[in-house]
């Protein structure tokens, strides 16, 4: 089993860049951040590819419509930033944190969110789809009304974690505790009925 990246405090950054509203021609596919402070940037419509942000921090930062396609952010630390309409494809941001953000429309097509840190995020109606989030903490998240289509939630920290009206089908729910999350009107298939059933401690006769 890899070892599972530790969520310290993010180190202090070598450059910091503020109050600035980047250029959505400039070219970002294919470059690497390394321990940059972004503090109240608008990232917003900006698009990358291949580019590599490694413990960066991004505050109060906006990356409204903005698309990422195999983009790495890398144990990076968001705080009240903001993510509407934001789509991420084939994307890894393993091991980052959320504090204060908001996902309005946030769309995830694959890539890998493992160990994200994600508690109390308002989620609703967010797109998730074949993304890996192993042991990501999503206690008290709010996804109501969201699509979880073939999501990797194994050992995913899902205590009170609000599921109603979500699409959850295909997605691993085995670290659901149905007795400890909301799941009113939520959508399942036949498969994951059992995973729930038997969680409760119920057999079909």
């Amino acid at each position: 089993m890899p070892e599972r990246p530790r969520r310290a405090q993010p180190p202090a950054a070598d450059t910091t860049i503020h109050n600035r509203d980047w250029d959505i021609e400039q070219d970002l596919d294919g470059q690497t951040f390394t321990r940059v402070a972004f503090h109240d940037v608008d990232l917003s419509e900006m698009s990358s590819r291949q580019a590599n942000f490694l413990d960066c921090t991004f505050r109060q930062c906006r990356l409204n419509a903005a698309t990422h396609t195999g983009t790495a952010f890398l144990n990076c630390t968001f705080t009240r930033s903001r993510f509407f309409d934001t789509t991420f494809v084939d994307c890894k941001l393993t091991g980052s944190t959320f504090e204060h953000c908001t996902f309005e429309l946030l769309k995830v097509t694959g890539g890998d969110w493992s160990y994200t840190a994600l508690p109390g995020a308002n989620l609703s109606r967010a797109t998730f789809t074949g993304t890996r989030l192993h042991e990501a903490n999503l206690t008290a998240a709010r996804l109501t009304g969201a699509t979880l289509h073939r999501v990797d939630l194994t050992n995913a920290q899902l205590h009170r974690i609000d599921l109603t009206q979500a699409d959850l089908r295909g997605t691993d729910l085995s670290a659901l505790d149905p007795r400890a999350a909301e799941l009113e009107g939520a959508v399942i298939d036949p498969e994951q009925a059992l995973v729930i059933v038997t969680a409760l401690g119920l057999r079909v006769g």
